[in-house]
């Protein structure tokens, strides 16, 4: 199968924002006593193995509540609220662009329905202070089914950091996975050298000349693959084309190094390699754009199998996307592209950030930078913006009016520089 001519990939081509290879957790629960709530989160599908039973009964491989009861013998049921919850923390804050809550082999004991809601909330928060946020609905109660992988796309361009997934009045859930678009703070990332490409800081493989073995998003997933099975694999060619996948960076950088991992691929590592790249940054498609707008950042290069292949690079000028041209055919484990953003691919890093966290996070952020509470409630409400040129417009007509010293325009023009870049 082919992704180079697909123009967008449904949502459960996005990174799970709730793997634990990322990060994401179970962060409180009301009830989990049959299965823990942190099975939800496992990274392999969900396994029955009949007539397994523990001290609790069946051995289930999900998170699963203890069957309600109402309040008294005259009122046996439960009410048509009550509900179990379970609180994740995402492993990254981002952009939830779909949700799947499968039910896989429960078939007698699935909740009758669910939901599920989102929340921001920053740094590092106990349990009690996610369970106090502001939650947003993102799936309303939805009757679900036994055994089934229910898919719910999410329209919403709020950045969030944790998800509640609560059922009705019971039961049983064998995974949650909540796709969407990874998006940093970047004040986190100033100053720093990292990986542009990793998932964990919102680079994508965007298309790839083949998947038949294997995904291209396992080439920027998390850590180093343990099997052959982690990495990318293609079909083997019978042409004199070549094989090739295309991510873009967390932000236009500029890239240092490359590590192109052949690990466990013995037999059917590519015989060579190299990398190209494009700056969108000044508006060009690197979908649409033609072969000279592609620039050698590691020409053509032997690969040994089964290998870390490391390469300092000097590439001289901003990047948004790489592409890993391969030859003819084979499979890689890992790519890594360590560097470090330009000022640019800072600033646009900012604004989409700027403009996907909730207002109250906004309006502090820019309190935080310096400010004033006025001032910042001001700037919030006048996002989305555009671009550094409608930011800089925004600040101009903040109130009150610069005095003949230019006090105010200096200090806004610093709070601006210093939060988003601009």
């Amino acid at each position: 199968m082919t992704t180079a001519d697909i123009p967008s990939a449904p949502f459960t081509e996005l990174v799970n924002l709730a793997s634990r290879l990322l990060g994401a957790g179970v962060v409180a629960t009301n009830e989990d006593t049959f299965a823990d709530a942190e099975n939800l989160l496992v990274a392999k599908p969900a396994e029955f193995r009949p007539h397994t039973f523990g001290h609790k009964g069946q051995i289930m491989d999900g998170w699963e509540s203890k069957r309600r009861r109402g309040v008294s013998a005259d009122q046996p049921h439960p009410t048509d609220q009550d509900h179990d919850w379970t609180i994740v923390r995402l492993g990254t804050g981002g952009v939830i662009r779909g949700v799947i809550v499968d039910t896989a082999h429960f078939t007698g004991n699935y909740p009758e329905s669910a939901s599920v809601e989102a929340a921001s909330v920053p740094g590092h928060p106990s349990p009690e202070e996610v369970a106090a946020a502001q939650w947003t609905t993102l799936v309303p109660r939805t009757a679900l089914k036994g055994d089934t992988a229910h898919e719910f796309a999410v329209e919403d361009d709020t950045r969030y950091t944790h998800v509640r997934l609560s059922i009705f009045p019971d039961g049983g859930v064998a995974r949650l996975r909540v796709h969407g678009e990874v998006l940093p703070d970047p004040r986190e990332l100033d100053g720093l050298t990292f990986d542009l490409a990793a998932q964990e800081y919102g680079g994508v493989a965007e298309a790839a000349s083949d998947r038949y073995f294997s995904s291209p998003h396992n080439l920027n997933a998390p850590g180093r693959a343990s099997v052959m099975g982690e990495g990318w694999e293609t079909r083997r060619r019978r042409d004199k084309a070549n094989d090739w996948v295309q991510i873009a960076l967390a932000g236009g950088g500029e890239v240092l190094a490359a590590e192109v991992d052949t690990t466990h691929f013995v037999a059917n590592a590519p015989g060579w390699a190299d990398l190209v790249g494009f700056d969108a940054s000044t508006g060009g498609n690197p979908s649409e754009g033609a072969d000279g707008e592609w620039f050698e950042i590691l020409p053509r290069t032997r690969l040994q199998p089964d290998t870390r292949h490391r390469f300092r690079l000097d590439v001289g000028r901003p990047v948004t996307h790489v592409r890993i041209n391969v030859y003819p055919d084979g499979g890689l484990a890992r790519l890594r592209l360590t560097g470090r953003l330009t000022e640019a691919g800072r600033a646009a890093l900012a604004l989409r950030w700027f403009n996907a966290v909730p207002a109250a996070e906004a309006a502090a952020a820019l309190t935080e930078a310096g400010l004033s509470a006025d001032e910042a409630a001001a700037l919030t409400a006048a996002r989305p913006l555009a671009g550094p040129a409608a930011a800089t417009a925004a600040v101009a007509v903040l109130q009150p009016a610069d005095g003949p010293d230019g006090e105010h325009s200096s200090r806004r023009r610093s709070a601006l520089w210093r939060l988003l870049g601009v």
